[in-house]
């Protein structure tokens, strides 16, 4: 509480004093409820993890993460770091390359992450999203249609050239296994991405009649050699080498301007993906992408894991455990996420 001076009533300077102090009082609370975030305990390599060059962000012997940067999923991303490295048997092998807008306060978020992970390498690139944005089509739920969310068509263009395969992985999400173990995934001899696939998912629901009542356009996933199958983006393992051979991201935005003429998908940024991958991916077991514990697009409820082990929790869907702890209305499966919040509480930042 701010000191007060009195000051004679016939001093005119006082109706000034009493206005600056009572906003002083009431402004106090914003500082104390900023959020920070704690620093993360140290991590250290095991003595079997080959040595690595840290003036080197392309190294065949580091395991490259990619992810999505911005304020409105930074609590989100703190904890997935933190669980990436926690169960890593290498971590400080480990480099992290994020993407965040343009128009974002980069020099704010790489303090974050460097204050909460002093040790860590990580690199920050800057996505224009004003390209992608003109392709854009409105979808189901308007969280989807944040242009950082199609970040992902455009990874291979954002990192260096020099960087040839990495995980990429959504800002929800937790692990609790060895990320390691989902970077050996063998891709085969020409798959650009693998990631765990749902081949009994109803792909007809990704996609509007208009879609199907095409023939051209259906049988672009009816006519492939291999079942086109439902695959979740966000955690895929990308040989960003193949990609740029094959001119990707090219594709998948021409089905983007294909939308913005003719609504064939609902979906945000998945069913270009769907449209120009599914049934060419190499497999990943499913236990690395238990996936919808968000709930569905509309009300998030509550959701249970799939039958089998389970390596990567993941809340996609519209409920984010955060939001609902803070609520005070968490679904039973947010307490596996609580663990690795950073987040520094009020009474924290009080004492």
């Amino acid at each position: 509480m701010p000191k007060l001076t009195l000051i004679p009533p016939h001093d005119h300077r006082h109706h000034l004093l009493l206005l600056l102090l009572i906003s002083a009082t009431n402004a106090a609370p914003a500082t104390t409820n900023h959020k920070r975030f704690k620093e993360a305990p140290q991590l250290y390599n095991s003595p079997t993890c080959p040595s690595i060059d840290t003036d080197d962000m392309c190294s065949d012997q580091a395991v490259h993460v990619a992810m999505t940067l911005d304020s409105a999923y930074l609590r989100g991303s703190m904890a997935a770091i933190l669980s990436i490295l926690q169960h890593s048997s290498c971590p400080q092998n480990i480099l992290f390359h994020f993407i965040a807008s343009a128009t974002a306060n980069h020099g704010h978020l790489h303090r974050r992450i460097s204050r909460s992970f002093p040790s860590q390498l990580f690199k920050i690139y800057l996505y224009d999203s004003k390209a992608a944005s003109g392709h854009i089509s409105t979808s189901i739920r308007s969280a989807l249609d944040c242009p950082l969310n199609y970040a992902r068509n455009y990874l291979p263009n954002l990192l260096p050239h020099c960087l040839g395969r990495v995980i990429y992985l959504d800002s929800d999400l937790i692990l609790v296994d060895d990320i390691a173990k989902l970077a050996a995934t063998p891709l085969g001899d020409s798959s650009v991405l693998a990631a765990p696939e749902y081949c009994n998912a109803n792909f007809t629901s990704y996609f509007t009649p208009t879609f199907w009542s095409s023939p051209s356009l259906s049988l672009t996933l009816s006519g492939r050699r291999r079942k086109a199958c439902y695959f979740n983006t966000g955690v895929m393992v990308i040989d960003l080498q193949r990609w740029r051979a094959g001119d990707y991201t090219r594709k998948i935005v021409e089905w983007m301007e294909l939308q913005k003429r003719m609504r064939i998908y609902e979906l945000g940024s998945l069913p270009p993906f769907l449209l120009v991958f599914a049934g060419n991916i190499a497999p990943v077991d499913h236990r690395w992408n238990q996936h919808g514990l968000g709930g569905d697009n509309y009300r998030g409820l509550c959701r249970d894991l799939h039958p089998g082990p389970a390596s990567l929790l993941h809340w996609s869907g519209k409920g984010k455990p955060w939001v609902r702890l803070d609520a005070n209305r968490p679904c039973p499966l947010d307490a596996l996420w609580a663990p690795y919040d950073l987040l520094q509480t009020t009474s924290a930042l009080e004492s």
